[in-house]
């Protein structure tokens, strides 16, 4: 009889323990059942919040829940951030993750958080290449004459950037680091401000995200000298790679999405299938070509990886240039 007694308490006891994981399960099996915010840590228009509401859109009609972004600007997107590492790990607040999340990790000293270890990768987006310009009364027609240019006139030539630590700083910076040129920085809030300041002369060089540029280039506004990819722009084929003149250059925008650490896998593996369907369909892959996306798929591991490399990466340009945020 006692052993019956305690081979009963033991089942009871085992039903209450499992109880509390069920409706943790269920939520993560029937995500979601409320609205996700998506937070962007840059202002509306710019690539970052149009990624997001793209995606957010194609999410909210496969998922049947609405997918709201929300602008939290500051700091180099550190404010953003910072929201979403906080936010509970249910799936119901996400990043839209992109370049400077890498590169503020060393750019900044003292942050409350830990990019790589406490966001969970969900699934890359884009890709965006930049393309290196310069104004036409700069003399160099080709990268490696601007490089022997700006060698022959350091401290003279100026960088335009669209701020500090963005992705076309960071490309900028990388340039130096690697070809040894001496150029000073002028950061912009903006890639527009940044672009307009080229066209007028007040600045000679700028890392641009590429899209935007395409009628400046053809206009003979502005020289475009190389793309900062692996590989050449499928618009802009005739124009080389900084690779082809710096070994081992490569440098892009790059977006993704990221979720609190510990956000159940469930959710994670769902919105990755779907965010990767997203960028495979035909008539989204259009609308981020219109930004000059081209698609990243991949699991959640595969865009950890990314995060982590480029955390490295421009962790080693941050401390080479002695970079600050300004």
């Amino acid at each position: 009889m006692k052993f019956l007694l305690r081979r009963n308490f033991l089942k009871l006891a085992g039903a209450l323990i499992a109880t509390p994981a069920l409706p943790r399960l269920s939520s993560a099996l029937d995500y979601p059942t409320r609205p996700t915010k998506i937070v962007a840590g840059f202002a509306a228009g710019g690539g970052v919040d149009i990624t997001a509401r793209l995606i957010g859109q194609w999410l909210a009609d496969h998922l049947g829940q609405p997918f709201v972004v929300e602008n939290r600007t500051g700091a180099g997107g550190n404010i953003g951030t910072e929201a979403v590492v906080n936010a509970a790990p249910d799936g119901y607040t996400l990043l839209l993750a992109t370049v400077p999340n890498a590169v503020n990790a060393s750019l900044y000293e003292k942050l409350s958080f830990n990019f790589v270890r406490d966001i969970a990768p969900v699934a890359g987006v884009i890709r965006v290449p930049m393309v290196v310009l310069v104004h036409p009364s700069v003399s160099a027609q080709t990268l490696a004459e601007f490089i022997a240019y700006a060698k022959a006139n350091p401290g003279k030539v100026n960088m335009a950037s669209a701020g500090s630590g963005s992705a076309p700083h960071m490309a900028g910076e990388l340039f130096k680091m690697m070809t040894g040129v001496d150029m000073v920085h002028v950061p912009y809030r903006g890639q527009g401000p940044a672009l307009t300041d080229l066209l007028g002369g007040q600045v000679q060089i700028l890392f641009a995200a590429a899209p935007g540029t395409a009628d400046h280039i053809k206009t003979g506004k502005l020289r475009a000298l190389a793309v900062t990819t692996a590989a050449r722009m499928a618009e802009l084929p005739e124009i080389p790679t900084v690779g082809d003149f710096v070994g081992g250059y490569e440098a892009s925008q790059w977006y993704g999405f990221a979720a609190p650490k510990n956000t159940p896998a469930e959710v994670v593996e769902k919105l990755n299938k779907e965010i990767n369907a997203a960028i495979a369909d035909p008539g989204m892959k259009a609308k981020l070509a219109a930004i000059g996306g081209a698609p990243m798929p991949g699991s959640p591991a595969d865009f950890g990886r990314l995060i982590a490399d480029e955390t490295e990466k421009w962790g080693k340009v941050v401390r080479t240039g002695g970079l600050k945020p300004e």
